[in-house]
């Protein structure tokens, strides 16, 4: 029996195991639309706006391991996708993202609602595809699945003419992929394995960075035993939070610019970086030249493109991060973890007399509300189990400092884009996909904005996400450096209108909660965790609160502001080195 190109693509999600497609319609893809509807096996979630669908499919997929899928019509629906399709590149986070197209004889015409998506999206997909013949449908979005999953996720992106929806073909399933071109390394050089090896041997003061691509490759537990079994500490990019437990006596928490004082000063100090599934990014580093000056460094990434680009490398390994710790771990003997337990005693015993000099901490106030003090309360009343996605900004610091992080996956955050309006929709994506589970965004007023459309997604499809907003009437990690910076010139930061977001919770039938002082906050929280609705909290925060330590733009990563913690009324602040 021939099938129609939105039929094949119906059974090719099928056959993807998707369960979930997040899309907005519109005219070109109506015959996919149709397809779809009335389909048991494969739901389409509508959301509110194509960015928002994106960034749900990428927390989805966050969440889960599995790719996110988005379905969204030409011309404006497609370019809206680009900022979501951005975002997951710069993380490698697994994505299809499919936009219907003009006619194919259309295509090239400036046609009504016509944009060259292929083209615009070039430079921030892993790959992209525009499918003239409806014969080459299912090998096509095989092979996306493929590309997206494979190597280094990455977002890859399916243009759908219409006429390639409507004609109809044969449908063949292709069992296999061969792309001669690509052939991700995963197995990592032994050679190069035991050489690593024998430099952690040599250590006396090693760290281990694990970045995103310790979550992407599922080597969590791989990771603790190296950890565990050599005695190494261990620091975490923002992407790499969860990777290994934040509450390991081992964990140095998250290192670079609003990174731990100890997490930063270990690695300044170090004779070994163990670099795991991390790209060496500038908010990590710090100024390059200055980075880790003492350090012999091994770099451990599936993408030889990320090895050497930005910092200097003495052992790259290229290869799947679950693969080449696991070789890694066998060329290191697990029975001698005592005797690396002595050669580590003294560098262990430093961190932790850096622990004790400078935690992270605040200063806690009766009358007004701190904002660590509602990631913590959250932190706390949760268990430590809630899925946490982000906004960016202040907000998305404080979540990654104040929450403890012990399982893989329950962090979500952009990272490399830093996407404003992005938490929201991840969470529905992530509730979508662990109904089950408390899934709270923790977010900032400004940002919060950005996407609040999608508290209707969230209602009509009864996903009782939480909303922790963190509301100070500013954009307040521009008005932090405004201040720090720029003489307190606090130059379009300051948000004049904030709107009342309990009463506009209650205008989306969503459920909205208030806390004005610091004893309101745990009965919020907890009356809005057991609600089996959305709901948004809407927390009025110090406004002159700003996020601690913080290394500044072009300093090394040893070189820190922090706020001194004093008993007098006046805060000081002084660089520490």
């Amino acid at each position: 029996m021939k099938l129609s190109g939105s039929e094949i693509f119906i059974e090719c999600l099928k056959r993807e195991g998707v369960k979930h497609v997040f899309g907005y319609p519109g005219g070109v893809v109506l015959n996919i639309f149709d397809a779809i509807y009335g389909e048991k096996d494969v739901q389409l979630i509508l959301t509110r706006h194509e960015q928002g669908a994106v960034h749900a499919a990428d927390g989805y997929a966050r969440a889960t391991g599995k790719p996110g899928v988005a379905l969204v019509t030409s011309g404006p629906g497609a370019t809206n996708t680009v900022t979501g399709i951005a975002t997951a590149a710069m993380d490698s986070i697994p994505l299809v993202v499919f936009t219907g197209q003009v006619p194919t004889t259309l295509i090239g015409n400036d046609a009504f609602q016509e944009a060259d998506i292929v083209g615009i999206t070039r430079p921030c997909t892993k790959y992209n595809f525009l499918v003239k013949n409806v014969k080459d449908l299912a090998a096509t979005i095989r092979e996306a699945f493929h590309i997206a999953t494979t190597g280094r996720p990455g977002p890859v992106l399916i243009d759908l003419p219409k006429d390639v929806s409507v004609n109809k073909t044969d449908f063949v399933w292709p069992k296999d992929v061969s792309l001669r071109s690509y052939n991700p390394t995963l197995e990592g050089n032994r050679w190069m394995i035991e050489k690593a090896a024998q430099a952690i041997a040599k250590s006396r003061k090693p760290v281990i960075i694990a970045g995103g691509g310790c979550i992407s490759s599922d080597a969590a537990e791989e990771l603790k035993t190296l950890a565990e079994t050599t005695q190494c500490p261990v620091a975490m990019t923002l992407m790499g939070l969860g990777s290994f437990p934040g509450s390991n006596k081992l964990s140095l928490g998250m290192l670079g610019m609003h990174g731990t004082y100890y997490a930063n000063k270990a690695v300044q100090d170090s004779d070994l970086l163990i670099a795991i599934g991390m790209r060496f990014d500038d908010r990590v580093t710090g100024k390059i030249e200055g980075f880790a000056p003492h350090a012999h460094i091994i770099h451990i990434d599936i993408d030889p493109t990320s090895i050497r680009k930005t910092v200097r490398v003495d052992t790259p390994i290229v290869g799947d991060v679950k693969n080449v710790l696991t070789s890694l771990n066998k060329v290191i003997a697990e029975d001698i973890r005592e005797q690396w337990k002595e050669i580590r005693k003294a560098w262990l015993k430093q961190i932790d007399e850096w622990k004790k000099e400078h935690p992270l901490s605040y200063t806690f106030s009766k009358d007004v509300i701190k904002p660590q003090y509602v990631v913590e309360k959250i932190c706390e009343i949760s268990k430590g189990e809630a899925i946490i996605t982000t906004e960016v900004g202040q907000n998305q610091m404080w979540a990654a400092q104040f929450f403890t992080y012990d399982i893989p996956r329950r962090w979500l955050s952009s990272g490399g884009l830093g996407t404003m309006g992005y938490g929201f929709p991840a969470a529905i994506g992530a509730q979508l996909a662990h109904p089950d589970k408390l899934v709270v965004d923790i977010a900032g007023d400004g940002s919060i904005q950005m996407n609040i459309q999608e508290l209707a997604t969230a209602v009509i499809y009864k996903l009782p996400v939480k909303v922790a907003i963190l509301n100070n009437h500013y954009l307040g990690m521009v008005r932090q450096w405004q201040e720090l910076f720029f003489e307190e010139r606090y130059s379009h930061s300051h948000l004049d209108v904030v709107p009342d977001f309990v009463e506009l919770a209650h205008a989306y039938k969503a459920v909205g909660l208030r806390a004005t002082k610091p004893s309101e906050v745990e009965p919020v929280l907890k009356e809005a965790f057991s609600i089996k609705k959305p709901v948004f909290m809407d927390f009025v925060i110090d406004w002159k609160e700003k996020v601690y330590p913080m290394v500044p733009s072009g300093a090394t990563l040893d070189n820190m502001l922090f706020e001194e913690h004093e008993k007098k009324p006046e805060k000081k602040l002084r660089a520490v080195k």
